[in-house]
């Protein structure tokens, strides 16, 4: 069953219950390229956007109370998960969004008239341009909903990080006994604790998480009411303010009028800022993700210096192969979030004169990277980093051989000296301190005292009683 409809362009069929209309479906057949469609995040964030314009009309007079009330009542339905099926304009889409933008308002006007007792399709009382869009622009009602959606997206995604920050340091304070060698270039180097190891690991993602924070600020200025190209053609004075304070009540964000809308419909810079602020902490965490993985490595060929539980088997061929399954996942998700932060900044860059019309493309890139990237965050922390121990047997058989402690013994024999000790232990499979006994260089309570490994991992030389370490 279907019913006719018209538009600017002709006439087309319609299925018959849909709550899309005609511009909808004509988005639907010219852009049937991922089969995504719009996240739900972007979806919210533009019905936001229609419910605060209605309730602002009808607020200066301009909308009749009764249409408000039917667009509101619409928009709830829709925020409640109700009626998703009917947003069906493909991710990748017309520029600037105008595509999802109609059909929002396709979608609340039918079913405001159906509230109202009028049918689907005819568009009266409710009409899509003329009430659910009015005052509006994609131009302006697309850069908002960007960022509202992405202020929306945010409080997950930072409490993701706040679960896996506080993990590592959990482990940080659990592994703070644990000895091993530390390593750089991949080769072996002076101690470290593991616990150092993990509260570092902790805290990068601590220093991510404000500096995040700190780029979202940036998002909080909104340009509804510049309509078509910043300027306000057709909106009313007082219809920035209020559309601002509607929209603060409705999605419980801290929000605020922009001060240039012109500024912030021309420039996608605020969201590449932001972007590139995610993007910087992935970079970290993908590290991380490997270094838990070479940790593991093993468990009799590898490092083999943490255990991680194991979430599943690790192959279809190996018998008893566990592999480091969340950190692999986590790495992936890197990957694919380094990949969006790439389209953000060449999609920010690609804006012309008054408007960038890369704004979908962008919006579906900065919030979906916020999803998976929170999701595989938590996820390491839940899965991985809480259940991983130490093996505190393997941490010290491999530090108790590397050449690298011969440091310590540097400010009391020469570099010299020490280099050709540690050559010497690497040729003969002695230990650094089995060499040092050997040759007689330190015994008694000096030998303890400079080859004391823990106090190798702390500033100072070490047998110096507390003398900090020069250059």
């Amino acid at each position: 069953m279907t019913r006719l409809e018209k538009d600017p362009l002709g006439e087309k069929a319609v299925p018959a219950d849909a709550l899309y209309g005609i511009q909808t479906l004509r988005a639907a057949e010219n852009f049937p390229v991922s089969q995504l469609r719009p996240l739900p995040a972007f979806v919210d964030a533009v019905i936001w956007i229609k419910r605060s314009a209605a309730l602002t009309h009808r607020e200066t007079g301009r909308l009749e109370a009764r249409l408000a009330d039917a667009i509101v009542q619409a928009a709830d339905e829709v925020l409640a998960g109700k009626h998703r099926d009917q947003f069906i304009v493909d991710v990748y889409q017309a520029g600037a969004g105008t595509s999802h933008n109609m059909n929002c308002n396709e979608v609340l006007a039918n079913r405001a008239n159906q509230i109202l007792g009028a049918p689907l399709g005819g568009y009266a009382p409710v009409h899509p341009n003329d009430h659910v869009n009015m005052a509006q622009s994609t131009n302006d009602v697309i850069p908002t909903a960007m960022r509202l959606a992405t202020l929306a997206s945010l409080p997950a995604f930072l409490a993701s990080l706040d679960v896996l920050a506080e993990a590592l340091l959990e482990k940080g304070r659990a592994f703070d006994h644990v000895l091993k060698s530390g390593r750089t270039h991949l080769q072996d180097a002076t101690p470290i604790r593991l616990g150092q190891e993990f509260r570092a690991y902790g805290r990068t993602v601590a220093r991510h998480r404000e500096k995040i924070s700190d780029a979202a600020e940036w998002l909080r200025e909104m340009n509804i009411g510049g309509t078509a190209v910043g300027t306000g053609i057709n909106a009313e004075p007082e219809y920035p303010r209020l559309m601002v304070e509607h929209l603060a009540e409705v999605s419980g964000l801290d929000l605020e009028p922009g001060e240039d809308r012109i500024q912030l419909m021309q420039s996608m810079g605020d969201v590449a800022t932001f972007s590139g602020a995610v993007r910087a902490y992935v970079l970290d965490l993908n590290k991380i993700a490997n270094d838990i993985r070479l940790l593991a490595s093993g468990p009799r060929t590898g490092l083999a210096e943490i255990i991680l539980p194991a979430v599943q088997p690790g192959s279809s061929i190996m018998p008893g192969k566990v592999n480091p399954s969340i950190a692999e996942m986590v790495n992936q998700v890197c990957y694919q979030a380094l990949g969006f932060d790439t389209t953000v900044a060449l999609a920010s860059e690609a804006g012309q004169l008054e408007l960038n019309v890369m704004m979908p493309v962008i919006t579906h890139n900065v919030v979906f990277g916020l999803t998976i990237v929170g999701n595989a965050s938590r996820i390491f922390a839940e899965k991985c980093i809480r259940g991983l121990e130490a093996d505190e047997a393997q941490c010290a058989y491999w530090l108790e051989r590397s050449p690298a402690l011969v440091t310590a013994l540097a400010p009391k024999i020469g570099y010299a000296e020490a280099a050709k000790l540690s050559k010497e232990a690497l040729a003969t499979g002695l230990t650094v301190k089995e060499l040092v006994v050997k040759k007689g260089l330190l015994q008694g309570a000096e030998l303890e005292e400079v080859l004391d490994l823990r106090s190798m991992t702390e500033l100072g030389v070490p047998g110096g009683k507390g003398i900090p370490a020069g250059g």
